[in-house]
C-alpha cells in the first residue's frame, strides 16, 4: 500500500502535474487522428482505433513502468492487421479473438522476461528508425498541412492504396491539390509553432504551443465558414470522430470477440503473428523514446512486454485494434515536456471523456493544424545533428543507420526495421568473421610468444579465421591463447584448439600456453613460457641488453601493449630464488613505480626507492649485494619530471636555517642537501621571481643535473660497483622519467654538470 501511495505522490507531485497535464493535452490532440487514420488504413471501422487509443492511454499507461512511452494503434500493424483479416475472411470478430490470443502470448512473454531482447538492438538501427519515422513525419504531413487528405493520418507506408500514389508521387502532385483555406491554417499554425517554442516570452506562457496551433486552427475554421467562401474546409479536412448520441449507443459501437472461432488454427497463426511484431515494435520503440527523454530514464521491458499484453486483452474483447508502444505519439509527449506518465494517462482520459461529451467539438478541428504539430516532431527526430552524429561514427555505424532510413522510407515502418537489423547483424557477423581473434608478438625474457586474444564471442564462422592463424605459426614458436576476456566459445572451436595442442603442436615443436578458460571447457590454464628472469637469463644476457629490455619495457607500457603474464606462476617459481637483472634506484614518487613504467615482473629487477633518488651508505650496501652477490648486470638511476623533492631542495638551497625547521621534517635535511650539490649556487636565486613555466623547466633541469651527480657518487663512493664497471660485469646508466608522457630518456653522461 505504501509503495502505491509513493507512486500516487509522484505522479501528482506539485512540481511535475502542470507540465504532464499540458502534454497530456498536446498528444490527445495528435493522438486522435492518428487512431482515426491508423483504424481507416487496416480497413476497420474508425471507432476501434479510438477504442485502441483510450486502451492504450489509461489501461497501459496506469500499469507501464515507462516515463515517456505512449501507446496506441500503430502504424507499424496496418499491414499486418490487413493481412490477418484477409486470412480470416474479413471476420472482425474473429480477429479479436486474435488480438486476445496476441495478448496473452504478450503476457507469457513478459512473464519470462523477453524483454532482454531489446538489450541486443544496435544504436545505430535505433536512431535510423528515429530519422525515418521523423522524415516520414515531415513527407507524409505536408499534404494534410497544405490540404490533401486522401491519404490517411496515421499511414507510414511508402505505397498509398487510399490514392493510388506513394510517399514522394503524392508530393510531386501536391501542387495541383493545395487547398488555399486547409494550407493557410496549416502553413499559419507551422509559423505560430516556431515562433511559440522559440520565443521566450510565448516559451514561458503555461499554455503549450501544440494547443495554440490548434486553437489558431480551430478559430481559422470558423472564420473561414463565416467568411471564406471557396476556402471554407469541407468535412473531410476536418477531425472526424464517430458521434454517440448517448451512452448506450457509445457502447453500441463496441464489437466482442467471436469465441466460437476458438478451434480456428488461423485465429492462433494470427495471434501469435500479432504478439510478435507488436512485441518487436514495442521493444523497439521503448528503446527509442528512452534515448529522446532528457532526463534518460530506462524503461524496464519485460515489464512492458506483459503491459502491453493486458492491454491487448482489453481491445481484443472491446473490439479495438491491437497497440504497441508508438514512437510518434511517444516522441510528441518528451518534445512536449512531459515528466511523468502521467500524461499518458491524461490522454487516455481526454479521448474517453471528449469522444463521449464532445464529438462534435474535435471534429472542428482542421487536420492541417494537427500535421504542422506532427512536421515539428519529425523536425525534431530527423535534425542535421543526428545524421552528422552518425556519419562520425564510422561506416560500421553509419551504413546501417542510413540503410534503415531509406528502408523505412520505401517500405514500411516493420519492413524497414526488420532489414536495417539483418544488415547491422551481417556487419558484426562479418567483423567476428575478419577479426574474430586479436594477434601480437610479444618479446618476453624467455623468448618470442605469439599472444592471440580470442574476442567475447567466439562461434563456428571465426574456425577458418584461428585455423589460418594457428597455421601461421613457425616450426618450434610459441603461442599464448587467451580467453580471459571471452564469455562463450562454440564447440568447434574448443575442438580445434585441443586437437591443435594435442596434436599438431606437438608434431610441430609448438610450445601451447593457455589461459582464462572457463572450467566447463576442460582447457586447464598452462603458462609454459618464462615471463620472469631466471639464472640462466641473467647469467646469458649482457648490460647492454639488460638496458634495452628495459626501453623496450617502457615502450609497451607507453602504447598499452604491456605483456601477458602469469603473476600467480611468477609467485610460485621465485619462492625457491630470485635472479633480477637490474637495480633500479627510483624516487618514492606515488607515479614512478619501477616495475610498471618498465613491464616487469616478479623478480626481474631489485627496486631501491627513497625520495629523491639520492645515494646514501644503506643504498650502496643494497646495490652491492644486488650487483656483487645476485648478479644483477644493471644499476639504473631513476630520476623524474616534477619531482617534489627536488622542488623542496630547490627552494631551500639558499637557506642557512636548520632544514628540519623549515620543512617540519625532522630526517630529510641529508636528502636536500644531497639534492642541493648538484646546484649551482646562482641558478637558484631569484626562483620565487619565476613564472610557473620557468619555475617548473628549473626544478627539471635540477633534477637531470642530480641524477648525473647521483650516477657519479654510486661509483666514486663504492670500490666494489666501480671495480664492477671496470671488468665490464655492470653498467651504471642514468635516466629521467616524464610523468606526463610516461616516456624515459636515457642519460649517458656518467659525472655530475652544475646547473
Amino acid at each position: 500500500m505504501s509503495q502505491a501511495r509513493d507512486s500516487v505522490s509522484v505522479l501528482f507531485s506539485p512540481s511535475t502535474v502542470r507540465y504532464d497535464l499540458t502534454s497530456g493535452l498536446v498528444v490527445f490532440l495528435v493522438a486522435l487522428p492518428l487512431c482515426l487514420g491508423v483504424a481507416l488504413a487496416s480497413g476497420v471501422e474508425l471507432f476501434a482505433g479510438v477504442l485502441s487509443g483510450i486502451v492504450g492511454g489509461i489501461v497501459v499507461g496506469v500499469l507501464s513502468g515507462s516515463h515517456t512511452s505512449v501507446s496506441g494503434p500503430s502504424p507499424g500493424l496496418t499491414a499486418i492487421v490487413l493481412a490477418q483479416l484477409a486470412a480470416l475472411h474479413g471476420s472482425f470478430e474473429a480477429f479479436l479473438l486474435a488480438v486476445v490470443i496476441a495478448g496473452v502470448i504478450q503476457i507469457v512473454l513478459g512473464a519470462v522476461r523477453a524483454g532482454f531482447l531489446a538489450a541486443f538492438f544496435p544504436s545505430s538501427v535505433i536512431k535510423g528508425m528515429l530519422a525515418a519515422i521523423g522524415l516520414l513525419l515531415i513527407l507524409k504531413q505536408t499534404p494534410h498541412m497544405l490540404g490533401w487528405d486522401a491519404d490517411p493520418e496515421g499511414d507510414m507506408a511508402f505505397d498509398q492504396p487510399a490514392d493510388g500514389e506513394n510517399t514522394f508521387t503524392d508530393l510531386g502532385k501536391l501542387v495541383f491539390r493545395i487547398h488555399p483555406g486547409a494550407a493557410a491554417i496549416g502553413l499559419g499554425a507551422l509559423v505560430l509553432l516556431v515562433i511559440w517554442n522559440n520565443w521566450k516570452p510565448l516559451k514561458k506562457l503555461p499554455v503549450p504551443a501544440a494547443l495554440a496551433a490548434v486553437l489558431f486552427g480551430a478559430a481559422g475554421q470558423v472564420l473561414l465558414l463565416r467568411f471564406g467562401g471557396s476556402w471554407a474546409l469541407a468535412p473531410d479536412h476536418l477531425v472526424n470522430v464517430p458521434v454517440a448520441t448517448s451512452l448506450a449507443h457509445f457502447f453500441a459501437l463496441s464489437r466482442s470477440p467471436d469465441f466460437s472461432q476458438w478451434s480456428n488454427p488461423a485465429v492462433y497463426t494470427a495471434g501469435l503473428t500479432i504478439a510478435a511484431v507488436a512485441s518487436l515494435e514495442t521493444l523497439l520503440n521503448l528503446e527509442a523514446v528512452d534515448k529522446i527523454d532528457p532526463h534518460q530514464r530506462t524503461s524496464p521491458p519485460s515489464r512492458e512486454l506483459w503491459v502491453q499484453g493486458i492491454g491487448n486483452v482489453a481491445c481484443g474483447l472491446v473490439g479495438g485494434l491491437p497497440i504497441s508502444s508508438a514512437i510518434v505519439r511517444s516522441s510528441v509527449n518528451v518534445n512536449s515536456g512531459s515528466k511523468t506518465k502521467l500524461s499518458t494517462i491524461v490522454h487516455g482520459v481526454l479521448l474517453l471523456g471528449c469522444v463521449l461529451l464532445i464529438p462534435k467539438w474535435l471534429n472542428a478541428i482542421p487536420l492541417s493544424c494537427l500535421a504542422a504539430i506532427l512536421f515539428i516532431t519529425g523536425t525534431r527526430l530527423a535534425s542535421p545533428a543526428l545524421f552528422k552524429q552518425m556519419g562520425s561514427e564510422g561506416r560500421y555505424q553509419f551504413i546501417p543507420f542510413i540503410v534503415t532510413v531509406v528502408a523505412i522510407l520505401f517500405t514500411n515502418l516493420l519492413t524497414g526495421v526488420l532489414i536495417g537489423l539483418g544488415l547491422a547483424v551481417a556487419f558484426i557477423l562479418a567483423s567476428n568473421v575478419r577479426q574474430p581473434i586479436r594477434r601480437c608478438m610479444e618479446k618476453h625474457l624467455g623468448g618470442d610468444v605469439l599472444h592471440i586474444e580470442l574476442a567475447n564471442q567466439v562461434s563456428f564462422a571465426n574456425r577458418a579465421a584461428l585455423t589460418k592463424v594457428l597455421d601461421d605459426i613457425p616450426h618450434g614458436g610459441h603461442v599464448l591463447i587467451d580467453a580471459v576476456d571471452t564469455d562463450y566459445i562454440d564447440p568447434d572451436i574448443l575442438d580445434l584448439i585441443r586437437d591443435f595442442r594435442e596434436k599438431t603442436a606437438l608434431a610441430r615443436d609448438i610450445e601451447v600456453s593457455v589461459v582464462g578458460f572457463r572450467e566447463q571447457y576442460q582447457i586447464e590454464d598452462r603458462v609454459q613460457y618464462v615471463d620472469y628472469s631466471t639464472r640462466e637469463l641473467q647469467t646469458k644476457v649482457s648490460p647492454q641488453q639488460v638496458l634495452e629490455i628495459l626501453r623496450e619495457g617502457n615502450e609497451r607500457f607507453r602504447s598499452g601493449k604491456r605483456l601477458t603474464r602469469d603473476l600467480v606462476g611468477q609467485v610460485r617459481a621465485t619462492a625457491a630464488g630470485q635472479h633480477p637483472l637490474a637495480v633500479v634506484l627510483s624516487c618514492i614518487d606515488s607515479r614512478s613505480p619501477a616495475e610498471l613504467i618498465f613491464d616487469l615482473g616478479l623478480g626481474d629487477i631489485f627496486s631501491v626507492r627513497i625520495a629523491g633518488n639520492v645515494v646514501s651508505a644503506y643504498v650502496l650496501g643494497s646495490m652491492e649485494y644486488a650487483c656483487a652477490v645476485a648478479g644483477a648486470k644493471l644499476i639504473l638511476v631513476l630520476g623524474h619530471t616534477r619531482c617534489g623533492a627536488v622542488t623542496t631542495a630547490v627552494k631551500t638551497a639558499g637557506l642557512t636555517d636548520p632544514l628540519d625547521q623549515v620543512t617540519g621534517c625532522q630526517h630529510i635535511e641529508p636528502i636536500l642537501r644531497e639534492i642541493q650539490a648538484a646546484i649551482d649556487s646562482g641558478a637558484t636565486r631569484n626562483y620565487d621571481e619565476l613564472p610557473q613555466p620557468d619555475q617548473s623547466a628549473l626544478v627539471d633541469r635540477v633534477a637531470r643535473a642530480n641524477v648525473r651527480h647521483t650516477v657519479a657518487s654510486i661509483e666514486k663512493q663504492s670500490q666494489t660497483l666501480s671495480a664492477l664497471v671496470a671488468d665490464g660485469r655492470i653498467l651504471i646508466v642514468g635516466a629521467m622519467y616524464d610523468v606526463a608522457s610516461g616516456a624515459i630518456e636515457i642519460l649517458n653522461e656518467t659525472r655530475p654538470a652544475a646547473v
